[in-house]
């Protein structure tokens, strides 16, 4: 039996329709596999925030943090390591868009 001209239009509708829910479902796992991995990096970055208590000296009576050992810096005027990370980053950006450009200091 033959559909009449409106069902089969409904038919083609209903299809797209199930398409684009498939796609949104989807979207919404790929959506709640990322909020798992912000919230697990947050929570180790609170750890590791919790874990990194500065370490206080005291110098002629007074307190005073003490500067962190260089050991991964080329020598001893290089920044230390997530600096020159941050910098290669800024670079990195600065080549490909152009946008930022190094003032006199």
């Amino acid at each position: 039996m033959d559909h009449p001209a409106g069902q089969s239009k409904l038919d083609a509708l209903a299809e797209e329709l199930a398409k684009q829910l498939q796609e949104v479902q989807a979207e919404q796992d790929e959506l709640a596999i990322a909020e798992r991995v912000l919230n697990r990096l947050a929570e180790q970055a609170r750890a590791d925030a919790g874990a990194v208590a500065p370490v206080s000296a005291k110098v002629a009576g007074r307190a005073v943090l003490p500067i962190p050992h260089r050991s991964d810096a080329t020598d001893e005027g290089a920044p230390p390591g997530d600096c020159r990370k941050i910098l290669a980053i800024v670079r990195d950006l600065s080549s490909r868009t152009g946008r930022l450009t190094r003032t006199s200091p």
